[in-house]
This record gives structure tokens, sequence and C-alpha cells, in this order.
């Protein structure tokens, strides 16, 4: 749970970016006002997020009647945020629009952005977020009472909870982006997606933000990115992996061409690929005869602990490791940073699926047999 804890982090990291002069140049200003009701001492301050970090812009007067206007010189696209005091963060997209921004302090749910639609989609991304991580959250704290309670049922049924709650996001984050429009507040938005398992949309996204916001910083950092993980992708055919299995005969992944293979990086010291074995030694034994293989990549650093934990755990396929933990050559060629982690792969040898594991490995094998 503890990598699933890391992983939900990963990918709750909002991505927002700067971009250079001479990228769709906007030649203006754009004016933030509003009016923050019941404020008294604190301070509205409006900083800009540039790259990883936040450069504050000013400290903004207001007036008496809470009322603020402020004129900010702007060239390009950018992400923002209003904070007010400790109390209250707004997070703004402005480009060419001037936004307004209306909040009483003792209503939390009063918040009102005008103008700029690009801020108006953020609202959104910020919405889907604050779910998110409160279903997670809950998750979590239930996760601690069956370990508490020691209750194995209850932990594997929150830990299928959380995959399936996985997917039915990004489901959600999706459908907001393509609600978009094109705007680059889409951007604050990727980041709430696993690119390993929607490299496709994410490929295709970036490629039509590029068009419309050429050279900028962030979308040329994410192409880069997608370029690295392209060999990967959904449809490319499986880099060949060729590694010692426990006997020392060096083994091949293309040796099970022709069958659906489940490629398992794993190992022994790893608890959470350990309470998942017991699943895919059921299904193998389900769907063995139907055509169904695993190709198990170990990174253990000894022998005597994987040889162990193959006996241990009964697992009845192909096993194969260099061992040398994550600076195993397998797991560079599919950038493992994180186990367990798989790829499955058709009989061509064409990657058809990542990260199954419990139910929606059980799901994908009902798919494609049953």
């Amino acid at each position: 749970m503890e990598m699933l804890r890391t992983y939900f982090a990963v990918i709750f990291t909002v991505f927002l970016f700067s971009c250079e002069k001479g990228e769709q140049v906007f030649d203006g200003t754009v004016i933030v006002s509003g009016k923050i009701d019941n404020i008294s001492d604190e301070k509205l301050v409006l900083v800009q997020f540039i790259d990883d970090r936040t450069e504050v812009i000013d400290t903004l007067s207001v007036n008496a009647n809470g009322k603020f206007d402020y004129t900010l010189s702007i060239e390009t696209p950018g992400f923002y945020e209003l904070n007010i005091g400790d109390q209250k963060s707004v997070r703004l997209a402005l480009y060419h629009e001037d936004v307004e921004v209306n909040y009483d302090l003792k209503n939390e749910n009063s918040l009102v952005i005008e103008g700029s639609e690009d801020s108006k989609q953020m609202l959104k991304v910020q919405g889907l977020m604050d779910e998110y991580q409160k279903k997670i959250n809950d998750l979590n704290d239930a996760y601690y009472e069956a370990m508490t309670n020691k209750d194995q049922e209850a932990i594997k049924e929150i830990q299928s909870n959380a995959m399936n709650l996985e997917g039915d996001h990004a489901v959600k984050v999706k459908q907001v982006i393509d609600e978009m429009n094109g705007s680059f507040a889409s951007l604050a938005a990727i980041g709430m997606l696993n690119p390993k398992n929607e490299f496709i949309y994410l490929d295709e996204l970036v490629t039509k933000l590029d068009e419309k916001y050429p050279d900028t910083r962030m979308i040329t950092t994410l192409k880069a990115q997608l370029e690295d993980m392209r060999a990967l992708s959904i449809g490319q055919l499986a880099p060949e992996i060729a590694l010692p299995n426990p006997e020392g005969e060096l083994t091949k992944l293309s040796d099970l061409r022709g069958k659906y293979v489940l490629i398992d990086f794993w190992a022994a010291w790893c608890k959470p690929c350990r309470e998942e074995n017991p699943n895919v030694v059921r299904l193998y034994n389900m769907y063995n005869e139907k055509g169904f293989e695993v190709f198990g990549v170990s990174l253990d650093r000894t022998k005597e602990a994987w040889v162990q934990a193959i006996a241990d755990d009964q697992l009845d396929w192909t096993q194969v490791s260099d061992l040398k933990y994550f600076n195993s050559e397998a797991a560079a060629t599919y950038q493992i940073n994180a186990i367990p982690a798989t790829y499955l792969i058709d009989p061509d040898g064409k990657i058809i699926a990542k990260d199954l594991r419990g139910p929606s490995l059980e799901n994908k094998l009902k798919e494609l047999f049953d």
C-alpha cells in the first residue's frame, strides 16, 4: 500500500508551466480584480508558477469594501495563484482575458470566477483533485484500520477499490479535458493521468496543444517525456528480454511468442508482489491451457531469496533475473521504478495492457479467453 500511496502522490502532481518570450506573444495586460468579503488582516498576494517553483508577483491593495483591482503585465499563457492569507488559494490560468474573483471568507463555497474562461476551467480541475483526494484519504484511513485489525480480506478489497478508483478518475479527467476545447488549462489536469495507461490520449492532446501554443516550454518537456515512453506504449512491440533462469540458462521473452504473456516484474522482498502472486497463480492455472503464459522478471539481489520465493509461492512459470535489483537490464529497458509492474503482450509480441493486477488482470483475461 505504501507503493500505492507513492503512486497516488505522483499522479496528483499538477504540471504547471511558464513560456519563454517569443512563444505565442500576447502584447498586453490582464486586469485581476474582484471582491473579498469579510477580509480583515489577511494579505492578498498574487504569485506565478514558474517551472517547479512559485514567484511572488505583488501584494494587492484591498479597499475598505474588500474590492481590489490589479493590472498584470503578461506576454504568454501562465498559471497563477491568488492567496488570501493562509485561508484560501485560488488557482488562475491567465492569458488574454481579464479575470474577476469574488469570495466570502465566511463561506467556503462562495468562490465565483468571471471573465477568464481558462481560469473557470481551473475550477473544474481543482474540483476533480479535491474529490479524488478525499476518496484516497478515505481509502487510506480504511486501510490503516484494516491493518490494525489484521483483516486481510478488507485489505485486499481496499487495494482493489483503489485500483478501480484510478480508472474511474481517469475517465472523469479526460472528460473534463475534452470539454476544455484546447484551453491551456488542460495542462493542469494532465498530471492526474497515468501516462503509462493513457499514452495515446496524452500524445494526441499534447500534439494539439503544441499546435496551438508552439514552443511552450512545458509542452516541449511533455513531448520529450512521451517520446521516451513511445517504445513502451500500447500497440508497440515489446522489447526483448534475455536473462538467465534459475538454472543459469539464457531465456528469452520471444520464446513465448504465439501466446498471451504477462511480463511480471517482482521480487522476493516486495510484499505487494508476494500478496499478488496467489492471484496470478490462480489465473495462470485457469488460463494456461488456453494460451496464457507468465514471464517473471525478478529484481532480487540474491539467487537464494529469488529461488526460495519461487518455491514458496509455487510460481510454475518462466522466471529470469540478472540479480541486479532496480539496476536490472530489463528494468531499465521497461522503465521500471516501482514494483509490482506488469505488461501484457499478445501472441504477436505487441503490448496490449499495462499494470494489470487483481480484478483488472482477471477481467482482462476473461475478455481475452472467455
